[in-house]
C-alpha cells in the first residue's frame, strides 16, 4: 500500500508542540519528515523526561516517524546545507516569529528564491502581522488572552486547562492548510505560505462565547465544571468515585429526568430547554447529586447508558491506560526508545482512513541520529560532514 504522502519531503524546524505535531501528522501519512534541531537538542526534547538521557514523553510522542539531524541555522557557514535541504524539500514547517525566520533565511521569500514551488507552513503565537507579530508566546498565554481562562475553574482564580488545546488545535489547522497547499501545487505548480497561529486558534475555539457576549451582553462567570448552556452537565460524586454527565436536548433530558425519579422536571418551565436548564443548573444538579451518591460509579454508568444519557467515569491516568475501549481500538502504541526503562505509549493519529491509513512506522529520532545519512544524500562527502561537525555547524 502506497502512503498518501509518499515522496513528499518536509523540513521540520518546529519546536514544542504546534509546529512539530503539524509535521508529525504529515509523517504519519507517509511524508519523509526531517526534524532539524540545535546541536545540543531543541528545548522540547527534554520536557517531561522519561529516559536516562532526559528525552521527554512529549518529544517521543510528537516526533515519531521522523528522521533527525542537528544543524545550527544561524551559523554563517550553514548556508549551503540549508540551501540543499530547502532545494530538496516540498514543505518547510517552522514555528518561530517572523523576524527570527527572516534572520535565519527561512521566511517565504528566502525559501522561494531557492525552491520556487516551496510551501512554508509558518506557525507562531500571534501571527506574522499586527502589533504582536514578533512576540513569543505559549499555549497558556493564548488560553489567557482568548478569554478561556477567565471562564475556566472556580472563582476567583483564572484557570488554564492542563491540556494544551491551543497548540494541538493550531497543529491540526496548519496540517490541514498544508494539505490544501499541496493539492493546489499539484494542480497549478505554485507554492505558497500557510500560516497558523495560537491566537487564531484560541479565538476560533472561544467564538461562541465571544459572540454571546458581544450580541447579548450576557456576562459569564466561572462555574467550575458546570456548563453555561445546559444541565445536568457536571461531575458528580458517586459512592466510590466521580462521573461526568452531559445532557443536551429535550429528549435526552426527558430520559434523564425519568431515570433519576424526577419526571416532573420535564414540564417544569425552569427546564423548558437547554438554556433554561443551564440557568437553573442548581435545581437540576441537586437531583443528580442525590441520585449519584446512592450508587457506585459502575452502577450509575450502567443505568445512564441504558437510558442513553451521555456519561463517563472520571479516570486517573492509570485507569485511562487500562480502559478496555482504548485498548480495543489500540489508541496507544508502545514504542521502545533508547534509554527508556519501558516502552513509551505514543498516541495513534486520531483520524482513520480506510484506503490510506496513518501509520506509526518508527520511533522518534535520537539527537542527530540521521545527520550523516541526510547530508550524504544531499551530496556532501564524509570529509565535508566531518568538517561541518568540527566547525560546530552540525
Amino acid at each position: 500500500m502506497t502512503a498518501a504522502l509518499a515522496n513528499i519531503r518536509v523540513l521540520d524546524f518546529g519546536r514544542y508542540i504546534a509546529g512539530p505535531y503539524c509535521a508529525t501528522l504529515l509523517a504519519d501519512m507517509g511524508a519523509e519528515v526531517i526534524r532539524i534541531e540545535r546541536r545540543e537538542g531543541s528545548e522540547d526534547r527534554y520536557l517531561i523526561p522519561v529516559t536516562d538521557q532526559g528525552e521527554g514523553a512529549s518529544f517521543i510522542g510528537l516526533n515519531r516517524n521522523k528522521k533527525g539531524i542537528t544543524l545550527d541555522p544561524a551559523h554563517p557557514d550553514s548556508a549551503e546545507i540549508k540551501r540543499r535541504l530547502i532545494a530538496s524539500a516540498d514543505v518547510v514547517v517552522a514555528n518561530l516569529p517572523i523576524n527570527v525566520l527572516r534572520k535565519l533565511g527561512l521566511d517565504y521569500e528566502s525559501l522561494k528564491a531557492i525552491k520556487p514551488d516551496i510551501i512554508l507552513t509558518m506557525v507562531s503565537a500571534f501571527g506574522s502581522t499586527g502589533p504582536y507579530a514578533n512576540r513569543v508566546g505559549f499555549d497558556s498565554v493564548v488560553q489567557a488572552m482568548s478569554g478561556a481562562m477567565s471562564l475556566t475553574g472556580f472563582a476567583p482564580t483564572p484557570t488554564r486547562s492542563i491540556v494544551p488545546f491551543e497548540d494541538f488545535g493550531t497543529a491540526l489547522h496548519s496540517a490541514f492548510g498544508t494539505m490544501v497547499a499541496l493539492f493546489h501545487r499539484q494542480q497549478t505548480g505554485e507554492g505558497q505560505m500557510v500560516e497558523g497561529s495560537l491566537l487564531s486558534t484560541g479565538i476560533l475555539l472561544m467564538q461562541s462565547l465571544l459572540a454571546e457576549r458581544h450580541v447579548t451582553g450576557i456576562v459569564r462567570e466561572q462555574r467550575g465544571n458546570t456548563s453555561f448552556h445546559t444541565a445536568p452537565a457536571d461531575v458528580f460524586q458517586t459512592s466510590d468515585g466521580w462521573l461526568m454527565v452531559q445532557v443536551v436536548s429535550n429528549p435526552i433530558f426527558a430520559r434523564w429526568a425519568k431515570l433519576v425519579g424526577r419526571p416532573e422536571l420535564i414540564d417544569d418551565p425552569r427546564c423548558s430547554d437547554d438554556l433554561a436548564r443551564g440557568d437553573n443548573y442548581e435545581l437540576i444538579n441537586d437531583a443528580m447529586i442525590t441520585w449519584a451518591k446512592q450508587r457506585t460509579t459502575a452502577e450509575a454508568i450502567a443505568q445512564l447508558e441504558t437510558a442513553r444519557v451521555p456519561c463517563g467515569p472520571v479516570y486517573d491516568l492509570e485507569s485511562t491506560l487500562h480502559d478496555p475501549q482504548i485498548q480495543a481500538r489500540e489508541l496507544l502504541k508502545y514504542l521502545e526508545y533508547p534509554g527508556s526503562p519501558k516502552p513509551v505509549p505514543v498516541a495513534e493519529q486520531p483520524v482513520r482512513l480506510s484506503a490510506t491509513p496513518a501509520e506509526i512506522r518508527h520511533r522518534a529520532p535520537t539527537l542527530g541520529e540521521h545527520t550523516d545519512e541526510i547530508l550524504g544524500g544531499l551530496g556532501f562527502t564524509d570529509d565535508e560532514i566531518a568538517a561541518f561537525r568540527l566547525a560546530g555547524i552540525i
